[in-house]
């Protein structure tokens, strides 16, 4: 029979080696009681991590899972100099940036689908449709896994995509103290300390602490302070219970636009690109529909024109579409989270988990700040007030039109319960692992925003009445910009959300994995899922006289359904071997939308996940290797149905359609290795075509996902050096990472073609390690590389400069 691996510091989701490099080749067992022999942390056997739980919450072999799973210990993330999850993203194929997240936050898909973020498989935040999203840190994270494809049956109400899990820092019994400290341009630095030890032979107790500050690069700044602190207690030799807290603030300032692409349609010029433009061909409307410009003034326009606009991100330096009035993202997380690890006999296992969390954010930004240069839209050129800007006769070809300030406030709170019991046994000479699971979960997000426009914009009741007019003087010039004076509060601003909304999920499932014989392990696995939502809009608050939507009475639907995985692998050599999967889950198809509870409610969202890979391993298991074909899409996404007419059209015309998807297709390919005691590599790159397939009446229907490259690709090589006769190796880095074009196409601005250019960055790193202290120092985008990192809704977000950061670390 297969000896049961099951780890308590996995806390029943995410079983994983990878543990600290100081731990290596040692157990719990031999830090405690000579009694406590179940309950173990296996170090790890090799340099490369060679099993994992997130695709079964069972310590399995990746060469026998049949999924498409990937993971990215410790070592990695120090070496890189890793200290947020967006950094990690290098590592793993298929997972990447998506678009529009206005700077802040982990807004990350994988395979073009969104994902869903877990502390050892309890619910992380975001995900789901959210807009107020935390920026993950590592500082508490030991190692991260992630499975692409649906888990709802395992991890409860999750993202199409698959799930992020971060694998957090336990307790241990043998002493460790560590400081830390880092300093870098911009004026970075950070202080931390990381301490876990035994307080008597029953309790161990790790603490985690942090104080980081950056003005950061372009003035985009981050403030961060966490806390993380976790008891846990050997109640006997068959279970355990651990208490963990986290508390984390921060502050990042928001950047919604990046650098824009000015909306210049080449379409309404015949199709020539701006370079070959004449102020002849930037014609008036001959209906005089829209703004009239002089023969002056569109030769004052065609000379503004430049290679690249309506196509690709306007660059003007390391200036930025900030005003003074936005207000960082400010960000408070609390999280407690109580564990319980038992076992019945040697092959019954349950483990417990509770968890609340309470995240806050709040922020002020910009949007709309776009440079509309020309456009034919809708059949009228330069359509006012989207029209170039003109002011006393006085033509302003980069203004921004039109503005609107979003000030936002949002609180989220959840409550969460999973258990999962796990009984190992033999039956007619086959191996079994059976895993029933349950969970449960509450979130209620309390959520206001607040706009204020500038003066083109005027806002009426039902009644016709005007209830709000736009105060904020106009951005002459990107570029330069006039910022408006004074406070948010003081330009009076409309009310434009204010409403609770209330997700209720629990799900049952069961999952058997058999080990056969001739090398085949399989993996079926079953659940059923319910999710329940409650809205209710409150319309205006106390402070401000006006609001744009109405008070609704508490409305609410829900829906359930089944969900599925179903797994073949066959190793046909002990270093070989081939898996298909095939798996089905459901979700909320939003977390923040509002509901009418009248029926007409969105149907949930399923998703559907088909792969076929291989994998390899060799140099005695210090190298593992994975090439994964994968077809992923989201399904039965609602779309209005164009005959539909409101009051008009029978019971027998629907007013939505709900078989719109958004899929993508590709292969993917994940390698670690350790191949000598001097050598060590990461390479990873996905072929990926993400599409839009919601809505077929849509001229952006199979289009392209927003901000979701065809390839990418990186490595990471590192060689220990004895060099200048040091008694230990000095560790030499290098990295290079490839990331495609992304799209930021957008018919309804006009720039329908719009992307963000392809990019390659190299990095590199430098350190050594002595017996108590390393220092480490990490030089990015080593070749001082122009790029945007990230698409955003209408441009691109610019990568950093050549930077250089300088880390020390002293342990007793």
């Amino acid at each position: 029979m297969k000896q049961m691996r099951l780890s308590a510091v996995a806390l029943g989701c995410a079983v994983s080696l990878s543990v600290s490099a100081q731990q290596d080749n040692t157990s719990i067992e031999q830090q405690a009681s000579p009694d406590v022999e179940r309950i173990t942390v296996y170090g790890r056997q090799n340099r490369v991590v060679m099993n994992s739980g997130l695709a079964t919450k069972s310590d399995m072999s990746l060469m026998e899972t049949p999924a498409a799973v990937v993971v990215v210990d410790e070592e990695l993330i120090t070496t890189q100099g890793a200290t947020e999850l967006q950094a990690l993203l290098r590592n793993i194929s298929g997972v990447t940036q998506a678009g529009n997240n206005y700077g802040i936050g982990d807004n990350i898909v994988i395979r073009g689908l969104g994902a869903n973020y877990t502390y050892d498989g309890m619910y992380g935040g975001a995900g789901l449709g959210n807009t107020f999203n935390p920026t993950r840190s590592l500082t508490n994270v030991e190692s991260v896994e992630v499975l692409k494809g649906p888990a709802t049956g395992l991890y409860g109400m999750g993202s199409a995509g698959g799930v992020i899990n971060l694998i957090e820092k336990k307790p241990q019994f043998n002493a460790s103290h560590q400081f830390s400290a880092e300093v870098g341009q911009w004026d970075s630095y950070s202080l931390g300390i990381d301490s876990t030890a035994a307080m008597t032979d029953k309790l161990a107790y790790h603490l985690v602490a942090k104080h980081a500050r950056s003005d950061g690069y372009r003035d985009i700044g981050t403030d961060r302070d966490e806390a993380y602190a976790s008891l846990k207690y050997l109640l006997s030799d068959d279970q355990d219970i651990m208490f963990s807290a986290a508390y984390i603030k921060d502050a990042i300032a928001v950047d919604s636009i990046g650098h824009p692409i000015r909306i210049y349609n080449a379409a309404s010029v015949g199709g020539k690109p701006a370079e070959e433009v004449s102020w002849q061909d930037l014609v008036n409307d001959p209906s005089n529909a829209g703004l009239q410009l002089t023969e002056a003034q569109r030769q004052q326009l065609a000379d503004s024109l430049a290679t690249g606009d309506g196509l690709t991100p306007y660059a003007f330096g390391e200036a930025g579409i900030i005003s003074p009035m936005a207000k960082d993202n400010e960000g408070e997380e609390l999280r407690f989270k109580l564990t319980h690890n038992i076992f019945f006999a040697d092959n019954l296992f349950l483990n417990q988990q509770l968890q609340y969390r309470d995240y806050q954010s709040g922020f002020a930004r910009q949007t709309g700040a776009y440079n509309y240069v020309y456009w034919n839209r809708r059949g009228t050129i330069n359509a006012d007030p989207r029209a170039p800007l003109v002011v006393d006769d006085v033509l302003y070809p980069f203004a921004a039109r039109r503005q609107e300030y979003r000030q936002v406030e949002a609180d989220e709170t959840s409550w969460q319960y999973f258990a999962d019991l796990r009984y190992d046994f033999s039956f007619a000479g086959i191996d079994n692992e059976l895993l029933v699971n349950a969970n449960f979960e509450d979130r209620n997000i309390r959520f206001k925003q607040y706009s204020i426009y500038d003066a083109d914009k005027v806002i009426k009741n039902k009644a016709g009445e005007v209830i709000y007019q736009g105060q904020l003087p106009y951005i002459f010039d990107i570029r330069s910009p006039n910022w408006a004076q004074g406070t948010f509060e003081d330009y009076d601003p409309l009310m434009t959300s204010n409403y609770d909304k209330k997700v209720q999920a629990w799900g049952l499932g069961l999952q058997h994995v058999g080990y056969f014989d001739f090398g085949i392990t399989t993996r079926v696995g079953i659940a059923f899922n319910d999710i329940s939502q409650r809205y209710e809009h409150y319309g205006v608050d106390a402070r401000y006289s006006a609001s744009r939507a109405e008070p609704t009475p508490e409305a609410d639907t829900s829906d359930d359904g089944v969900t599925y995985n179903l797994g073949v692998t066959y190793m046909p050599t002990e270093n070989l071997s081939f898996f298909i999967n095939h798996s089905k889950g459901r979700t909320a198809y939003s977390i923040l939308g509002s509901l009418q509870g009248d029926g007409t409610d969105r149907e949930d969202s399923e998703s559907i996940s088909n792969d076929l890979g291989v994998r390899f391993k060799a140099f005695d298991d210090q190298m593992l290797a994975s090439i994964v074909l994968f077809e992923s899409s989201r399904t039965n996404l609602q779309y209005n149905n164009k005959d539909y007419e409101a009051g008009v059209s029978g019971p027998d015309v629907p007013q939505y359609f709900y078989d719109g998807s958004e899929e993508t297709k590709g292969v993917e390919l994940d390698l670690n290795a350790h191949l000598s005691d001097r050598w060590s590599i990461n390479l990873n790159g996905v072929y990926q075509d993400a599409r839009d397939k919601q809505d077929p009446n849509s001229s952006s229907f199979d289009s392209r996902q927003k901000g979701v490259p065809y390839v990418t690709a990186s490595t990471w090589v590192t060689y220990g050096a004895d060099w200048f006769n040091l008694p230990n190796a000095l560790n030499i880095s290098l990295g290079a990472k490839y990331v495609d074009d992304r799209s930021t196409h957008s018919s309804s601005f006009g720039i329908p073609d719009g992307y963000v250019p392809s990019y390659t960055v190299m990095d590199a790193a430098v350190s050594y390690q002595a017996d108590n202290w390393q220092v480490q120092l990490n030089v990015n985008n080593l070749l001082d590389e122009q790029y945007y990192e990230k698409a955003m809704f209408l441009g691109g977000m610019p990568g950093a400069e050549r930077n250089a950061k300088l880390s020390l670390s002293y342990r007793l």
